[in-house]
């Protein structure tokens, strides 16, 4: 019997996470039908299928995720190899995408980036900052950085910081006027400001508290969909604001707000670096994520 080449247990691998072909094919820089021929004529020489396929749907047989679960780990040192050979051998170079939130890594991602370059000048670093969640396969992007809540399951994520934590926040002059709520309900009584969210949607403040979850369409004189004029406006005494502890670290460590309802807003997971895991990594991203944690671990 033929033995199997490296491109067709690859092909079986993505397949078999993606469930879909043409995503595979993509994946795998191969055509739809190029992925399918190549499982079929392994199928044949194996003797055995691999795949239930529908109209709708792919998914392993049983003598599939057999097949699948002796095959992984020689997959996973052979990539390890490759990647490991390609960047002794290869200064990284070339262009890096990366894709994040608006202000989501204020403060953090510059130092990273300015430290990159100097490390890497002949890579271009091309960041987009965008609310909306993208496909960064699909939309070509290297690396993404999000909340870790907000990545999909099927990427590889890498902390970059601690816990994040939102708060309610306000400036002295504000709580001197209004007083300070006890409770979220409380809000409905506190000029507070507003966000829009990319889609257009407002956000509704989310709080928690022995397992006891609300979310508050707060009313106020102002809706904004910038933290920075969000913080300005909080500052100000406008309203009360809802952001994260470390978007108005300054701020606070001022004096210039003050929080409050603290106890309804425990932290949860933080900012982390995410990328395809069916990707082996180019040399320019594994040495940015490599520079990212060095530089998230002093601040």
């Amino acid at each position: 019997m033929k033995k199997a080449g490296l491109i067709e247990l690859n092909a079986v691998a993505v397949v078999a996470e993606t469930r879909n072909f043409r995503a595979a094919a993509r994946d795998l820089g191969m055509s739809a039908s190029a992925v399918s021929h190549a499982i079929s004529a392994l199928e044949s020489r194996l003797g055995v299928r691999l795949f239930n396929r529908t109209t709708r749907s792919v998914s392993l047989t049983e003598a599939g995720e057999r097949f699948l679960e002796k095959i992984s780990p020689a997959l996973k040192d052979i990539a390890g190899a490759m990647e490991g050979a390609t960047a002794a051998a290869a200064s990284p170079r070339g262009r890096l995408r990366i894709n994040t939130s608006p202000g989501g890594m204020k403060g953090l991602l510059m130092p990273i980036l300015v430290e990159f370059q100097r490390r890497y000048s002949e890579v271009h670093v091309d960041v987009a900052s965008e609310g909306r969640l993208v496909d960064i396969v699909e939309e070509g992007f290297d690396v993404g950085v999000r909340l870790r809540e907000s990545i999909p399951q099927n990427m590889v994520a890498i902390p970059l910081t601690e816990k994040e934590r939102f708060l309610v926040l306000g400036a002295p002059r504000y709580f001197e006027r209004y007083g300070k709520p006890s409770v979220p309900t409380d809000l409905s009584r506190y000029p507070c400001l507003r966000l829009r969210l990319p889609s257009g949607a407002i956000y509704r403040w989310e709080f928690e508290r022995h397992e006891q979850e609300s979310r508050i369409d707060v009313e106020g004189p102002m809706t904004l969909q910038d933290m920075d004029l969000m913080l300005e406006a909080a500052v100000a005494g406008v309203g009360l604001a809802y952001m994260t502890e470390r978007q108005a670290a300054a701020a606070l460590s001022a004096g210039l707000l003050e929080s409050v309802l603290e106890d309804w807003t425990p932290p949860f997971p933080g900012l982390c670096i995410y990328f395809s895991g069916r990707r082996h990594l180019p040399p320019p991203v594994r040495a940015f994520i490599d520079v990212a944690r060095e530089i998230a671990r002093r601040t």
